[in-house]
């Protein structure tokens, strides 16, 4: 019988007396607590659960996309406590009292956010899939910028950083948009800012 051998279960280990099979171990939960969008939300999670997916597949508030799910796209950014992070690069069980601030928590059709009607009006969203992330990173960059928080563009950081388009483009690196349309973001982005002054 050529072959056989490949194709013939191994024959099985006897097991110790009183020994249970070894099976698939159960995923180790928690119970997490946080805002998300002005909402308390509790969840049983897995531990490995990344945030963006708690959102996604648990809340499912699926204006938050996944692209590279890797941090290299942008796509999944979000405001965690006032900052930006990439949702696909931290587990939910981080965030525990946390307020998060996605895409839906911004403004919805009925009553847009400043910087959702000025990608609108520029026309920065393009084919969309990135908008989301786009827009919670720039409402943050005009909040770091606020701030006083310096970036790699910032000449002098003795000094509050401008809002200049080179400071704003630098800020907005990490958020990819396959379109080509980082003109017309920063136009948006800038709008806002020159309202904001």
């Amino acid at each position: 019988m050529v072959g056989a051998s490949a194709t013939t279960a191994p024959a099985a280990v006897p097991a110790a007396a009183g020994a249970q099979p070894a099976g698939p171990a159960a995923p180790v939960t928690a119970r997490v607590a946080f805002t998300v969008n002005g909402a308390r939300r509790e969840l049983d999670l897995d531990l490995r659960t990344s945030l963006l997916d708690a959102l996604r597949e648990h809340l499912h508030l699926t204006g938050t996309k996944k692209g590279c799910d890797h941090g290299q796209c942008g796509a999944c950014t979000i405001i965690v406590d006032g900052r930006r992070i990439n949702a696909c690069l931290t587990l939910a069980v981080m965030h525990q009292g946390s307020a998060i601030t996605t895409i839906e928590g911004l403004g919805g059709p009925e009553s847009l956010h400043p910087m959702q009607a000025a990608f609108v009006r520029h026309d920065g969203y393009q084919c969309g899939y990135c908008t989301p992330g786009q827009i919670c990173s720039a409402v943050a960059v005009l909040d770091e910028i606020a701030a006083g928080i310096p970036s790699h563009a910032t000449a002098d950081l003795t000094a509050a950083p401008d809002l200049s388009e080179a400071e704003i483009r630098e800020r907005m690196s990490g958020n990819l948009c396959r379109c080509g349309a980082y003109s017309n973001i920063v136009e948006a982005v800038t709008e806002v800012a020159g309202r904001r002054a």
